[in-house]
């Protein structure tokens, strides 16, 4: 890839990177000249398919298995990344997982890994993420939140939860780490046009497109756009912000 891309020469991490919004946002920051660690945890042929694709756009990407889950192999797998690499400029925490159901019903097993993975595997990440970007005094840290952490949404208080969580986070560790030149922001993706979405019944998806001024479902590659302008070097200035991909779906 050319030296003028504006991420040439960067590292970036991706979590959850294997398919959906994860592999837009991999592709796009090494379209736009970032060497891409797709993070996977089970889904290896994607993650695969994912590098390959980079690869023969002519970008430049490796998988990294670990689960976010696990403070240990997150710490590991990304001290090892900086290792590898020399640096870390880009974090950005998409993994996550939708364990929906009614609050009343719901399982506490449930309640407890959908707050691992969505809730403590940004957290886990972020913390290594951080000792390079702050040694380094330079780094972006990008969270993919949802407009539901915003609206609500019946059957997906939990999820709601963690993306909330998510975004108190984003502001506090804005403030911790500006002071290194290391900015912390997140996006909230309203109803994006997903394998995920994909798979709802036609009922149920025209009742959310009507909820949208738009009228029309978001894309991956909308979302993978506003992720590598916060990760590039004219958004600079912004951070602890949460910006809303949502075709006005929450005003």
């Amino acid at each position: 890839m050319s030296d003028a891309r504006p991420l040439a020469g960067q590292v970036a991490l991706v979590t959850g990177a294997s398919r959906g919004i994860g592999r837009a946002i991999a592709e796009e920051l090494a379209r736009q000249g970032a060497h891409v660690a797709v993070n996977y945890n089970s889904n290896q042929q994607a993650a695969d398919e994912c590098v390959a694709a980079i690869t023969a756009a002519g970008g430049s990407a490796a998988p990294l298995r670990f689960d976010v889950a696990d403070p240990e192999a997150s710490a590991s797998a990304i001290f090892g990344l900086v290792n590898e690499r020399g640096r870390l400029d880009i974090l950005v925490n998409n993994a996550g997982i939708a364990l929906d159901g009614l609050v009343l019903r719901y399982k506490t097993e449930d309640w407890e890994r959908i707050l691992a993975v969505n809730l403590s595997g940004v957290f886990h990440c972020s913390k290594a993420a951080a000792r390079s970007m702050v040694r380094a005094r330079s780094g972006r840290i990008i969270n993919v939140t949802s407009v539901v952490s915003a609206i609500g949404n019946a059957g997906q208080a939990p999820y709601a939860a963690t993306k909330a969580g998510v975004e108190g986070f984003t502001r506090a560790l804005a403030r911790e780490l500006a002071s290194r030149n290391v900015t912390v922001n997140a996006v909230a993706p309203g109803f994006i046009d997903t394998e995920m979405t994909a798979a709802l019944p036609e009922a149920v998806r025209s009742t959310y497109l009507s909820t949208i001024p738009l009228g029309r479902l978001g894309t991956a590659a909308e979302v993978a756009a506003a992720v590598a302008f916060l990760a590039g070097p004219t958004a600079g200035y912004i951070t602890g912000h949460v910006l809303a991909i949502n075709g006005g779906m929450y005003m």
